[in-house]
């Protein structure tokens, strides 16, 4: 069970008491930030780590202070310090992360000022430690209290539904039907979203479609259930002989494409739709909604 807001802001009080000499990020960062959670009721380590390593865009490496997959990347500054040049760092870690460990929210921290950021609603606000018990409320998301707002009726959402609604109507006039369509379309989404994230190489989905299927589309379905084999065979156990194209694409670990599916008969119009989903950014589309999104293709 969570503490209640009024247990929060009466430790909040504590916290700030505590350390209001605070100034030096390199003596007292990690202990700050352990307190701070114990101010929530959270064990930092249960959920966040210290200097994460990160490999930059810009290909330098650097160091988060404190960084929680999917939630909280902090950076921290002696006191005095520069936030501005903090929230770049912060910005160019953030960058350089994985898709799936993107966090929503960003702290920047100089022991007496605050400066949170929400990476969703861009909103931002800015107080001093001494004020940290009138804005607790800010980081409900340190005990669940604020979800993750993921608006369904958002229009990248709506479009990326919309591309893939085509390309299962069509399926389905032509008598592709049943679970083997639903696993199908799920597996077209996972190749799409993986597409334009880190988990394939960019557009190497796309390029395959384009560049080794017929424009009629008549050799589109078995070139996909074979790119499906390939996915599901991990790279030591594929054929020397393997295609080259194919064998770019990485082994994806679990059952998503363990079973063999009928294979569709497809057309022109099919794989321009296909083509048409491949050319949408799907890195938009957020891993929850990603989620989401597997059962509403199937709806």
């Amino acid at each position: 069970m969570r503490y209640s807001w009024n247990e929060i802001r009466a430790r909040a009080h504590g916290f700030v008491s505590e350390w209001s000499g605070a100034t030096d990020e390199k003596r007292d960062t990690q202990s700050f930030y352990n307190d701070f959670f114990e101010v929530f009721g959270v064990k930092r380590r249960s959920v966040a780590r210290y200097e994460e390593h990160v490999a930059k865009l810009s290909g330098n490496h650097g160091f988060i202070d404190l960084f929680w997959p999917g939630t909280l990347i902090v950076e921290q500054k002696s006191a005095g310090r520069d936030l501005n040049k903090a929230k770049e760092q912060a910005g160019a870690y953030f960058d350089g992360l994985r898709e799936s460990q993107k966090p929503r929210y960003q702290l920047v921290c100089d022991f007496q000022t605050f400066e949170l950021l929400d990476r969703d609603t861009r909103e931002e606000v800015w107080f001093t430690l001494a004020e940290l018990p009138q804005h607790v409320d800010r980081f409900g998301f340190m005990v669940g209290a604020q979800p993750r707002s993921f608006q369904d009726q958002a229009p990248v959402n709506i479009e990326a539904s919309e591309l893939m609604g085509r390309v299962h109507d069509a399926l389905k006039d032509n008598g592709y039907t049943g679970v083997d369509l639903e696993m199908f379309l799920v597996r077209l989404v996972f190749c799409l979203f993986a597409d334009d994230t880190d988990i394939f190489e960019r557009d190497i989905f796309l390029n395959y479609v384009e560049e080794r299927t017929g424009e009629d589309g008549s050799d589109l379905g078995p070139k996909l259930m074979e790119l499906f084999q390939v996915l599901d065979t991990p790279e030591g156990k594929r054929q020397s002989n393997l295609d080259e194209d194919l064998a770019k694409f990485p082994y994806i670990n679990g059952d998503l494409f363990k079973d063999p599916l009928r294979i569709p008969s497809l057309n022109s119009g099919m794989r321009a739709a296909l083509i048409e989903a491949g050319n949408f950014n799907w890195s938009e589309i957020s891993p929850a909604i990603f989620g989401s999104l597997f059962q509403s293709v199937m709806n």
